[in-house]
């Protein structure tokens, strides 16, 4: 078995002048870098006194979802003669916040619109959606199943 590692930075800046001094007195901005690449500018949501113009981590955690079931999609149709020529995806996660301020996401569904290069691709197109949630890391590392309400279709004809 192969392992991987992945290392972040993440940099709090959001120290308004008397750090964590009262729960309004600082700002939830912060930033997340990887070596190499671009910063992204990141707060938490603003329904927690963040930031709405800057990427919150509820955000990021559909994104890496829908990243995920995209990339293990695109090779599998890849390997399985299934020519993609557009994959567009609108996820929605359902989030539930307890009395204590503690919670949890309890759905996360998938709305990935493919262009396949041929009509007679729809149905094996349609079908390894299944097999990529199947292979996805981030889908096998939660505690829920992520769904799927994929619309596949061909223009090309």
């Amino acid at each position: 078995m192969k392992k991987h590692h992945y290392t972040i930075q993440l940099k709090w800046t959001g120290n308004e002048g008397s750090g964590t001094s009262g729960y309004k007195d600082y700002s939830r901005n912060h930033s997340v870098r990887v070596k190499g690449k671009v910063k992204i500018p990141c707060s938490s949501d603003a329904a927690f006194l963040g930031d709405d113009t800057r990427y919150n981590p509820e955000e990021l955690f559909i994104a890496s979802i829908s990243n995920c079931h995209m990339l293990w999609y695109l090779h599998l149709c890849a390997v399985n003669g299934v020519v993609v020529v557009n994959y567009n995806d609108n996820p929605i996660g359902k989030m539930v916040e307890k009395e204590d301020g503690s919670g949890h996401f309890e759905s996360v569904v998938l709305h990935p619109e493919i262009e396949v290069a041929e009509d007679a691709m729809i149905s094996k197109a349609i079908e390894l959606h299944h097999e990529a949630n199947e292979k996805c890391f981030i889908a096998n590392s939660l505690n829920f199943k992520v769904g799927h309400e994929a619309a596949v279709f061909c223009f090309m004809n």
